[in-house]
């Protein structure tokens, strides 16, 4: 395993993040590993050198940060490895307080994630979404508080638009708030919007990326017409929505083609490819079978030829943004 650091900070994590929304309990999702079952997959993980593991209070509601805490501790040093959480969406639907990025909620958020976890403090606290209804100043101010009483350590955001994340670093640099170190945003292959001013922006101002679905939800892990290959990816009309661009195809069959010339498998030459991406730390990676987990790590080593860089990216054309940037609390 190869490590970096997450944008300018002193935090030290792997090139490959593990998303741990695969694993909590079926009855949130019916692709969702329980604890048994997932076991497997952060003893695998260890093994294979990642100490990044993402999760979300809101995933499995709770129940993936409860899993991800036990099985950590089961397997690896917890001085050595970085966890990451989110929060603002609701975990009661509709109840008060119970969503959003008020200074209630986040406070509350972040005790509550820290009793299911099982720690002292959270390594990385991200904003799963921006809310429109708070005052960004109340939301920045909270996160720094969050830090200086110790309960996290750095702060991060997700999916949003990069004007956005800029006026948020720089209201922080007036008030001497904490800043924000990560941005896990939607990029991969067959969608790369966000290199039009997010990659520069994070570049810029020392921020680590951290893409998720850097596989758009298995179509890149395998050939043109075949389907999802994963369980998740086939579970809702998700997929769909996000790519149906005309030009997917052509993508993911010069991927494949790609995949085919090394001897490789389509999934590892996606994530060389974002791997190879200026300024992206560590993709996050959802498995819910031990070969996806080996062919990530695999792909890590994996270098690609210019040519092969060229021949990916040139099916490529403009897309619509996606409407993930406002947050809806459910």
């Amino acid at each position: 395993m190869e490590y970096t650091s997450l944008g300018s900070s002193g935090l030290t994590v792997s090139r490959l993040c593990l998303g741990c929304m695969s694993y909590g309990t079926p009855t949130w999702r019916p692709w969702v590993l329980d604890e048994a079952a997932a076991r497997p997959f952060f003893r695998r993980a260890v093994e294979l050198g990642i100490n990044f593991f993402d999760t979300a209070d809101m995933y499995s509601l709770g129940v993936s940060e409860e899993v991800t805490g036990r099985l950590l501790r089961e397997h690896a040093r917890m001085d050595e490895v970085v966890i990451a959480t989110k929060v603002f969406f609701e975990m009661r639907g509709g109840a008060p307080n119970t969503g959003g990025l008020s200074r209630k909620h986040i406070v509350q958020g972040c005790e509550a994630s820290l009793k299911r976890l099982r720690v002292d403090t959270i390594d990385l606290y991200q904003l799963h979404r921006f809310d429109p209804a708070v005052p960004l100043e109340e939301t920045l101010a909270a996160l720094d508080w969050l830090v200086s009483q110790g309960k996290v350590r750095y702060v991060g955001a997700s999916t949003t638009y990069a004007w956005k994340l800029m006026k948020a670093l720089a209201l922080a640099d007036s008030r001497g708030w904490t800043r924000f170190v990560s941005m896990q945003n939607h990029y991969n292959l067959l969608y790369r919007e966000e290199e039009r001013e997010m990659t520069q922006l994070c570049l810029d101002q020392g921020i680590g990326t951290i893409p998720w679905s850097p596989l758009a939800r298995g179509l890149l892990a395998r050939g043109p017409d075949a389907g999802p290959t994963t369980a998740r990816g086939g579970s809702d009309h998700l997929t769909d929505q996000l790519y149906d661009h005309p030009g997917d195809q052509a993508i993911i069959a010069a991927n494949a083609q790609v995949a085919a010339g090394r001897g490789v498998s389509p999934a590892e030459t996606a994530l060389s490819w974002i791997l190879s991406r200026p300024g992206v730390t560590a993709p996050i990676i959802g498995v819910t079978r031990i070969e996806q987990l080996e062919s990530a790590a695999r792909a890590v080593e994996l270098r690609l030829t210019s040519e092969e860089l060229a021949a990916l990216e040139a099916p490529y054309s403009p897309r619509p943004l996606r409407g993930w940037y406002e947050g809806r609390r459910s």
